[in-house]
């Protein structure tokens, strides 16, 4: 015959857990007689160290040194030395020179015939020429004499032009025979040399 168990006690803990014991927190010394811990101390044995401490007599990484009123100078940077290439002309292009010149050649007659009709026109108005046809008749006693139907605008500006056509002929055939002899004289003499250097 089986005995009925007997109830347990609401609130009454099982004989198998022990209670635990309450752990006393010391207050910290005060007193005026303590003395404060030092700020590079060691932590005592078995004190986990804090996050943000650092042992006395190192520098967090990336501090920088405080400034002593003075900047630092900066050297500059020693300058390039200039770089030199010395080259020979061996060879000129005999047509590249015939372009050049003509072109040069058409620019200076061009320049011609506008100085030719710029200087008529300064004589005409300082009166030269009226000077000049005063002069003739009282040293040959001949009246009638014209300067300007002698030497006209039209007449100069034609000569002029003339001058110019045959200037851009002559002058570029001079040049283009001007680079076959230097040609000819470079392959026995090396060519003119040219020193490059840099800015």
């Amino acid at each position: 015959m089986s005995t009925p168990s007997t109830p347990r006690p609401s609130g009454s803990a099982p004989k198998s857990e022990a209670p635990r014991p309450t752990q006393v927190k010391r207050p910290a010394p005060t007193g005026t007689g303590s003395r404060p811990a030092a700020a590079g101390a060691r932590p005592a044995a078995g004190q986990a160290r804090p996050a943000g401490a650092r042992p006395a007599g190192q520098r967090p990484a990336g501090a920088q040194r405080p400034a002593n009123g003075q900047e630092r100078l900066v050297r500059p940077a020693p300058k390039a030395k200039v770089r030199k290439a010395r080259l020979l002309v061996s060879k000129v292009e005999p047509f590249s020179v015939l372009k050049l010149a003509f072109l040069l050649s058409v620019a200076f007659g061009v320049i011609t015939v506008v100085a030719a009709v710029g200087i008529w026109a300064l004589l005409d108005l300082m009166g030269t020429f009226d000077a000049f046809n005063q002069l003739i008749q009282d040293a040959m006693a001949e009246g009638g004499f014209d300067l300007r139907q002698t030497m006209s605008l039209g007449q100069v500006a034609s000569y002029a032009t003339i001058i110019a056509v045959v200037n851009v002929v002559v002058i570029s055939i001079v040049s283009m025979l001007g680079a076959v002899l230097y040609n000819i004289a470079a392959s026995l003499v090396g060519g003119v040399g040219v020193t490059l250097t840099d800015d």
